[in-house]
């Protein structure tokens, strides 16, 4: 295989699908990039046996072949060539000339015929949506993905497809978030897609403007964007139903400004260590009240807000309080609240972009 393409290009598509590379594998064949050259094109494949990713770019082709070179050299020999054209010479004994100016590197490569077949995933069009749409509710919402994997399901975000709108969910046990857009689609789908699979995704919408192609079926989902395909495999296993845990009905009503709201809890997360976890103390009657006592100290700060209802004071872990802050991307925030240990909703002043759940921390001496 030989080809000639241009540095920037390269450097790209070899960033963009190395993150469905394994560092580490007992496997040394996932650890490499599949490059097929063919009728003027290359192609470039990243595959970890549950992800795989593909692109494609116009390139010189004066000799079509495969072959698999370490995702990880490969990046780094190229971004490092001081040169806007490189070129790529294997031989069949695998030895390959990577050239760029006077730099020539040489690394050996591995055979193309060792790497294993990605999964003809036979999955059906589900939904068409602009990229920037489709990012901004996995952007939203990601935070929430459990990290422990003793319920494999919620270690990935729910995909719930109706005819006329698409909802993602993510939780962990102590927060929850949701998202929800108007689409148009003729399948209803529910499925459970890998927080890694959507935080890619994400990562390689480039154009806002630019349609994103969804097809899925029970085992896979593929998105396909203007320059990359991502597939993978779904988890299995049941999503809980998240509707039955969102509170009807609130007692007191608080709208805030987030800016300050964060500021206030960055003061008094001061104190607060991984070996000293205190909650903090928030009373919402007059003023917002933010409260925190650990061995390091007592903070006690005040904002304004308008609270609407029965005063209250609930207690919240700082780093959930704030995740669900600085995800909502709004200037102001409304928090709905039953009672010091019901689930506290955050919604946006106006509309139902999202709706983000953060549950409250009980007081040692309640």
């Amino acid at each position: 295989m030989k080809i000639i393409c241009d540095k920037y290009l390269l450097s790209e598509a070899v960033a963009g699908v190395s993150k469905a590379v394994t560092n580490r594998s007992s496997i040394p064949i996932l650890e490499g990039i599949l490059l097929k050259a063919e009728n003027g094109k290359l192609t470039l494949t990243g595959y970890d046996l549950e992800m795989g990713i593909i692109t494609t770019m116009e390139c010189s082709v004066p000799e079509e072949g495969e072959i698999v070179l370490s995702a990880k050299l490969l990046g780094d020999m190229v971004r490092r060539l001081d040169t806007e054209e490189i070129e790529i010479d294997s031989q069949e004994n695998l030895s390959t000339t990577i050239r760029g100016g006077i730099t020539e590197f040489n690394i050996m490569g591995m055979n193309a015929m060792d790497y294993p077949e990605m999964p003809a995933p036979g999955a059906d069009h589900a939904v068409a949506m602009k990229g920037g749409v489709l990012k901004e509710m996995i952007d939203t919402t990601l935070y929430a993905v459990s990290q422990d994997d003793k319920k494999p399901a919620h270690t990935g975000e729910l995909f719930s497809l109706e005819h006329d709108k698409l909802t993602i969910v993510a939780l962990d046990g102590y927060r929850l978030a949701i998202c929800e857009r108007p689409v148009e689609s003729n399948r209803e789908i529910r499925i459970v897609i890998p927080q890694k699979t959507m935080s890619e995704v994400s990562r390689l919408i480039e154009d806002e403007e630019a349609e994103i192609e969804i097809s899925a079926n029970r085992r896979y989902v593929v998105f396909s964007t203007e320059r990359y395909t991502i597939m993978s495999r779904l988890i299995e296993g049941e999503f809980l139903d998240y509707k039955n845990v969102l509170p009807k009905e609130y007692k007191t009503r608080v709208t805030v400004s987030v800016k300050d709201f964060i500021s206030s809890i960055e003061r008094a997360s001061l104190i607060i260590t991984e070996r000293l976890k205190n909650p903090l103390r928030i009373t919402f009657s007059n003023k917002v009240t933010v409260r925190c006592q650990t061995a390091l100290g007592k903070v006690v700060d005040e904002l304004e807000a308008k609270i609407e209802g029965e005063p209250i004071e609930i207690g919240f872990n700082n780093r959930y309080l704030m995740d669900a802050l600085r995800n909502s991307g709004c200037e102001e925030i409304v928090l709905e609240m039953t009672g010091p240990l019901s689930p506290v909703k955050v919604l946006p002043p106006e509309g139902s972009s999202f709706l983000f759940l953060v549950l409250p921390v009980r007081f040692k001496n309640d």
